[in-house]
């Protein structure tokens, strides 16, 4: 130690913290070697970090993922599930306020509007005075928004078991499928396994109004079948719930729209195979190369029928 002319030791300088100048500290980040006060210490393996060394550190950390792509996280809530159900739940009320709503969105391939604004299924020709109206005829968003249209308890033989057996297979299918996906393959799996379903009424039956959500529920299903034979684990017993709508398929082939059922069990197998088995070096761009594939493939089918049903071609 130096000492001065009256003989006495200097004092050393005074260190600050390099976020807070006023607070004097002795303990420096482990990482950047500056100083940092009780405020600014972040635990580490050894000794305190700063905050901006941890929050480095943390970008180069690897997330982890499941083996499908999507991060994984503690207690995750299945938003995209959630909020499809209140969609569904929002609409129904609006059928309950206004019946008009379905023949407003439901899937209709062509069909006409009377001078009243009565809608009537296409008969085979447009009629004086009646407006041709229906997917055929520009209205594309029919084959989406008639996937969140259900009965109304005055309609049809099931009345409010339509939407509550939807929403409830939704609901269990739904947050496992979310969790193992991530929210953006799941709403891309279930987009397009409804309008799988709705193409292939229009396709098949262009001439009969449908709704629901069963195309999707179906597409669902589907994925979460090869879901879990990628995964080896099958908790919700995928296989014999397909097997069950299958079943379900045949036997009410009567009174529900088989096509929907089965256009949204093959989209929703052909979205659900890129999703479970593309190659994990690959896999964002095979699932999102795969998901497009489908996605072309039904506009190519629409824009087919639609030529054949308003004579283009």
């Amino acid at each position: 130690m130096t000492t001065t002319e009256a003989g006495q030791g200097t004092q050393p300088p005074v260190t600050t913290c390099y976020r807070h100048a006023k607070r004097e500290t002795y303990v420096r980040c482990t990482r950047c070697d500056r100083y940092i006060c009780p405020d600014c210490m972040r635990e580490a393996p050894v000794g305190h970090q700063c905050v901006e060394c941890v929050r480095e550190g943390q970008k180069s950390v690897r997330q982890a993922r499941t083996v499908f792509g999507a991060r994984v996280t503690t207690n995750a809530t299945p938003v995209v599930t959630y909020v499809l159900i209140a969609l569904n739940v929002l609409l129904y009320a609006g059928e309950l306020a206004r019946p008009g709503l379905v023949d407003l969105l439901g899937n209709l391939g062509q069909g006409l509007v009377g001078p009243d604004g009565t809608h009537y299924l296409y008969d085979g020709g447009p009629l004086p005075g009646y407006e041709a109206v229906g997917v055929a005829h520009g209205e594309w968003y029919r084959l989406i928004t008639s996937a969140f249209l259900h009965l109304l308890p005055t309609q049809g033989y099931f009345g409010l078991a339509h939407i509550a057996l939807n929403l409830y297979c939704l609901w269990t299918l739904g947050r496992v499928a979310e969790e193992q996906l991530g929210k953006s393959r799941f709403l891309a799996l279930y987009l397009l396994s409804a309008l799988g379903g709705s193409v292939l009424v229009y396709l098949l039956a262009p001439d009969r109004s449908t709704i629901g959500a069963s195309g999707a529920i179906f597409g669902l299903a589907a994925a979460h079948y090869l879901l879990t034979r990628r995964l080896h684990h099958d908790p919700l017993g995928g296989g014999r719930l397909i097997a069950f709508l299958l079943i379900w398929m045949v036997i009410s082939a009567g009174i529900t729209s088989w096509q929907g059922h089965l256009g949204g069990l093959l989209a929703g197998g052909a979205v659900g195979l890129a999703l479970a088995f593309a190659p994990r070096r690959r896999r964002t761009a095979v699932q999102a190369a795969g998901a497009a594939a489908v996605l072309l493939v039904l506009v190519a089918l629409v824009v087919l029928r639609t030529a054949q049903l308003t004579g283009g071609g």
